[in-house]
Parts: structure tokens; sequence; C-alpha cells
């Protein structure tokens, strides 16, 4: 199956500024991240969606990728030159070729123009995501965290080298150190010599004649790592946090990779939350919506004391400055919004009926009560027979 447009992936236009990329990703990351998505394809899309950022995230990478499409992402393409810019050139592309004529060249004639990676160069290892679940409280206050998980670690045995202590892995004797070798092959074109992993060293260009007995050659080995992490006040349900340096081990002496740490808070029974402002909703009865009164309203901080205004209306809505979340840029608060609604009673005794008709003839009005209901009315009316 083609690759979708990395712009449709994200939903973005081609125009899109970096902040909107960035949003769209947030948005999509956490509806498709395995750990929150358990329907299927979910893991598929997440992928996908990672891969567009990946891209379009990076300056030269997002030029690379305007000017020649996927094939800019083959790590063998070469932009510019006799060699770059075949993409969508009536043919090649979608047809298996799109790295540009290195690919095509290097397929039927191994090689001959194209740069081989050193299989001996340090490499970066690769990033992991661990997801933390928060109350809506320990989202709002921060909290210390200390998280367990399982990495590839630097063998301490033989530092990394794959090789047995007092020994040193040599140079592939197949490939000379390469990581490849020529294999001849029959095609519609003739014989033709074409490159393959070497299938020694498996790519790494050195081969270990006595392995590390801990590791068994790898120079990695999984591990219980720990980290403590400072979760700040403020944080939002998707939000992520980079910890450099906490994912999987390098390779030839590389840096480890990132730990990314996903919060999923849960929600409030009482509270509404967007960004650092709290919205929550206050019954009050009608003499406090008449008269005014002062009462005590919960906020995310503890309660407090506030004032109603005489004659407020339901619906009505008051602010409370600086009681909402802290904001993530910055030393400050959000503000709570609280709504009004006046509650209307159902059940009135004897003496509240009356003090509310008195009440009403204060103010002119004609009131027509509700009549006793149907069982009433038909129990007074058998009384009568």
């Amino acid at each position: 199956m083609a690759k979708r447009d990395y712009y449709e992936v994200l939903g973005v236009a081609k125009d899109a500024s970096d902040q909107d990329i960035k949003r769209a990703y947030r948005k999509l990351s956490k509806k498709y991240h395995p750990d929150i998505n358990k329907e299927p394809g979910a893991e598929e899309k997440f992928k996908e969606v990672s891969e567009a950022y990946e891209c379009l995230s990076d300056a030269q990478k997002r030029a690379a990728y305007d000017q020649y499409g996927h094939a800019a992402t083959d790590p063998n393409f070469r932009s510019g030159g006799a060699n770059g810019g075949f993409d969508g050139f009536g043919g090649f592309n979608g047809g298996g070729f799109t790295g540009g004529f290195d690919d095509i060249f290097n397929t039927f004639f191994g090689g001959g123009g194209g740069r081989t990676r050193n299989p001996n160069a340090p490499q970066r290892g690769q990033d992991l995501q661990y997801v933390i679940d928060l109350s809506f409280e320990e989202a709002i206050s921060g909290k210390k965290e200390t998280l367990h998980y399982h990495r590839h670690g630097v063998c301490k045995t033989c530092n990394g080298t794959g090789a047995k202590p007092g020994t040193s892995p040599k140079t592939c004797h197949k490939c000379h150190g390469s990581g490849v070798i020529n294999v001849e092959q029959n095609t519609p074109f003739g014989r033709v010599m074409t490159q393959t992993t070497c299938d020694v060293c498996h790519g790494t260009g050195q081969e270990i004649t006595e392995k590390c007995p801990t590791c068994h050659g790898t120079g990695h080995v999984e591990e219980q790592h720990k980290v403590v992490v400072t979760i700040p006040a403020g944080v939002e349900d998707g939000h992520q946090m980079r910890l450099s340096g906490q994912g999987e081990a390098g390779k030839n002496g590389g840096p480890y990779g990132d730990l990314y740490v996903i919060f999923r808070v849960a929600k409030s029974d009482i509270f509404e939350r967007n960004g650092s402002e709290i919205y929550f909703t206050l019954p009050i009865n009608f003499v406090q919506a008449a008269l005014g009164d002062e009462v005590e309203v919960p906020t995310v901080h503890g309660p407090i004391k506030m004032k109603i205004p005489a004659g407020i209306q339901s619906g009505a809505r008051l602010r409370l400055n600086g009681k909402g979340a802290p904001k993530l840029r910055g030393n400050q608060n959000g503000d709570q919004h609280v709504t009004i609604k006046v509650m209307t009673p159902k059940k009135l005794n004897d003496e509240q009926k009356e003090a509310l008709r008195a009440y009403g003839k204060t103010m002119g009005n004609q009131v027509s009560e509700e009549e006793s209901n149907f069982f009433d009315k038909m129990k007074r009316y058998w009384n009568k027979k």
C-alpha cells in the first residue's frame, strides 16, 4: 500500500506552521496511542502519525519532502545534482524505486556512486514511551514519581563490545569491514552483481570470535531501570515529557535514546478544565439568588468564601481570579469560573407555601396554583359518595 501524504496524515495544510503541525500531532498521538486506544489498527495509525511528524517537524526534512515527496525519506536518497529529483518522473515513483537514481543503480548493479553508511559508526539508541496515570488533583498539584521499566542497557562485562573480556572484535574476514557482500543474480537484464548484508557479521563489519558470556555477543543486556520524574503542576491529559538519555542503549558507543513520558489524566467529578481555566457549577436556592449570600465554594486549591450578589440570575458566571490550574509556563494560575444554577424546590410545606403566597401578593401577582394531582381529585370524589 502506498504511503499517504504526510500532511494528509496530520490533517494540516501544506503551508501549516510549526505550531499547527505540533498541535495536530499531539491530538492524534493521544487519540491513537496503543496504551490508550485498544481498537484494531490504532497502533499502525500511531506509527503513521509519528513518522509524519518526525519528517514535518524538521525544517530540512520538510523542505526535502516538499520537493521530492516520500523519496526524500529514503536513507539512500540524495537530493539535488544528477542523482536527485526523480520522484514523479513518469513511472519511477510507486514502482518500488522511491529513492532516486542511486537506488535503481544499486538494485541492478550493486552500488556505483551511492554513499555507504559506515556499519561501525556510533548509532543512537531507540526512544521509549511510558504512560503515567494521574488523578485530576495530582495533575493540578504535580508530584514526584519513580518509574520502573525494562530497557536494553550497555553490558557492563564487555562495555558494549560484545567480546569476551581480554579480547576484542576483529574486522570481518568475509566483507572486510564493509558490512555488505557482492552476490551475482540472474535478472531480466542478464547476470548482474548486487549487494546484500554480510551473513557472517550481519552488517556490523566486525566479527566476534569469543563472545561475552553475559550478553552473548550483543553488547546489550535487558535491565530493570528506574528514574525519578518530577511532574510539573498543571500538566494535562495527553501532555508529553522527554527525558534525555533514558531510552534504549545505542550501538557502537552511540548515546542512549530518550524516554517520552505521556500523561493520562482522570476527569474530575465536579470540575471541568480547559487549559489553566477551571469551570464549576454552583447550585443555590431562589432565596440566596434574591437576597444574596456568602457561600463556601470548592476550588482546585481548596474551599474559599465567595459572595453572591443579590438578584443574581440562573446561568450567571462569577470569576475567582487565580483559583484555576497552574500555567506550565510561568508562575501564575488561571481563573475559576463559577456558573450559578438557581434551584427550584420540588416540595414545600404549608408554611413555605403561605410565605410565597404573601410574597406574590406584594408583587401584585395573581398566581393560579397547580391543583391537586389526579389521585387526590379521585380521592375527594369518592369521599363525597
